[in-house]
């Protein structure tokens, strides 16, 4: 049998600090730093390149960022690209998109629809009309499955 001492030699290793109440998570690494979302859109807005900006936006769009302000920021900053646009040259703009391209940007129409703002509503239909048109064309429809199932609260709150 074991003896009872009062002794606390015996321990090499520091239980107490396993402790559920003082557990303490080990910093993770910072995610690389995501570029602003603006500048180069808004610049290029202010020339008159409204394709290029729409490109821009897209590249610089916040995927992983935390902060709902960069969200926000982004999403205005699409909003700006996407009513610079002329009607006959929505389509243009369409055509020169990526798959990825069309899927982001599906998700900041849906976006744009749960928060609109003077005649926003108008014109993000436009650009959905001539999406929706484009991904029958490739008999890819998932885009606006996905953004219907990510943003499901626009449709509930009409």
């Amino acid at each position: 049998m074991a003896r009872s001492t009062l002794s606390s030699r015996f321990r090499r290793l520091d239980v107490e600090r396993f402790d559920g109440s003082r557990f303490e998570d080990e910093p993770e690494e910072a995610p690389p730093a995501e570029p602003e979302p603006g500048p180069e859109a808004e610049a290029l807005l202010r020339r008159g390149d409204a394709l290029r900006a729409l490109h821009a936006a897209l590249r610089s769009a916040p995927r992983l960022a935390a902060s709902p302000d960069t969200k926000e920021q982004a999403q205005g900053t699409m909003l700006k690209v996407l009513m610079a646009f002329k009607s006959s040259e929505i389509e243009q703009a369409v055509n020169s998109l990526d798959g990825n391209g069309i899927d982001l940007l599906m998700k900041y129409i849906y976006k744009g629809f749960e928060k609109p703002t003077e005649n926003s509503s108008a014109i993000l239909l436009q650009w959905h009309e001539k999406l929706s048109v484009i991904l029958l064309k490739l008999n890819d429809i998932c885009s606006c499955y996905l953004s219907i199932l990510f943003h499901h609260t626009v449709f509930w709150r009409m």
